[in-house]
């Protein structure tokens, strides 16, 4: 028996590679002749830089700032005069103890980015799901030299507060070191509406309904002064971490690239579920959000593709799926032992299919 195991992380307790190899410990425990695969996935979210780090890219610390401006060192990945940048490693929202979503910024990624130039770096990756903010990339922004000052000439501050003080923008001071830009994202929503970055993604930070629309009535402001002709507002990834992916297009000239899709083939996923007899994928949490470029379903697709059948294992409830919170009992007891129920979900899932 043959069995792939590509899980993206399970945001908050394992990595992707720790989630594969508990996997596959439950699947030895079924089938202890079984020829295990495991393949780590990612989408541009939490674990993308994981997964980089094993093809070439070699770790280097660097100073920035948590998305609610508190100094910190993060990990990016340097190969030659390419960096990989993960926003979630940075200024993400699994770093916070409590969510602030008028403040939180993605001033952070922006630093990291520029310690990257400053590393001779000019070919930059940067995966920016995860994110905390919704400041339609202001912050990164002004880490790079933008300057956005108020009716009054003071600067504005790097966040969504921010945007709605902004009066005029000066982009002179921008730094001109990026040769390429490449976004990896693990959405394609667009920056507005009801599937744009507040709209959707907004409660998922700390956002309330009514603050919602506010917020999505800034980035409308923001996108007037970024981007008056509107060629960005609607693009796939526009509303990515926050509004982030809408600022690197419309002001960095980076080329946006869905990040499950990136992941899958650096892995040669497609390949490698050629000829398996089980795929296990899954993620903290499936929802909505997931058939929108989360690499579960980038999963799914690949073992549909070549007629394998796929399990897909969550964090918390979800109707179809096998769910650690179920089997724990609780989400807290799942939380407090996820390796042990991620082993027990891929024993119950490999024990039923290799029965005849």
């Amino acid at each position: 028996m043959r069995i792939v195991i590509a899980p993206a992380a399970f945001k908050g307790t394992l990595s992707a590679r720790d989630a594969a190899t508990a996997l596959a410990l439950g699947a030895r425990d079924a089938q202890p002749h079984a020829e295990i695969v495991e393949l780590p996935m990612a989408d541009g979210g939490d674990g993308t830089l994981d997964v980089m780090l094993t093809h070439g890219f070699t770790p280097v610390m660097v100073g920035a700032v948590d998305a609610l401006g508190t100094a910190n060192t993060a990990r990016i990945g340097i190969r030659g005069d390419e960096a990989v940048i993960e926003l979630a490693e940075v200024c993400g929202i699994a770093q916070l103890a409590e969510l602030d979503p008028i403040h939180a910024s993605s001033r952070g990624l922006g630093l990291a980015m520029r310690a990257a130039l400053d590393a001779d770096a000019h070919h930059l990756i940067v995966a920016i799901g995860g994110s905390a903010s919704t400041d339609g990339g202001l912050g990164m922004l002004m880490a790079l030299g933008l300057v956005a000052t108020d009716v009054a000439g003071g600067m504005v501050s790097p966040d969504l507060a921010g945007l709605g003080r902004i009066a005029s923008l000066d982009a002179s001071r921008l730094d001109p070191r990026i040769v390429s830009l490449t976004l990896l994202t693990d959405v394609d929503s667009p920056l507005l509406g009801p599937s744009g970055a507040a709209l959707v993604f907004g409660p998922q930070k700390g956002l309330a309904p009514d603050q919602c629309a506010w917020a999505d009535d800034l980035l409308s402001h923001w996108a007037d002064l970024l981007d008056p002709s509107g060629e960005f507002v609607a693009s796939p990834g526009a509303g990515a971490a926050g509004g982030v992916g809408f600022a690197a297009l419309a002001v960095l000239g980076a080329r946006r690239a869905a990040g499950a899709d990136a992941i899958a083939e650096l892995i040669d996923l497609k390949v490698a579920v050629v000829g398996a007899d089980l795929v296990l994928t899954g993620e903290g949490a499936i929802d909505a959000s997931t058939s929108a470029g989360k690499a579960p379903a980038r999963v799914i697709e690949a073992a549909r593709a070549a007629a394998v059948p796929v399990e897909v294992i969550t964090g918390r409830h979800a109707p179809g799926v096998i769910s650690l919170e179920d089997l724990a009992g609780s989400a807290a007891e799942a939380m407090a032992e996820p390796t042990r129920w991620l082993r027990e979900a891929a024993r119950q899932i490999v024990t039923k299919v290799a029965v005849p």
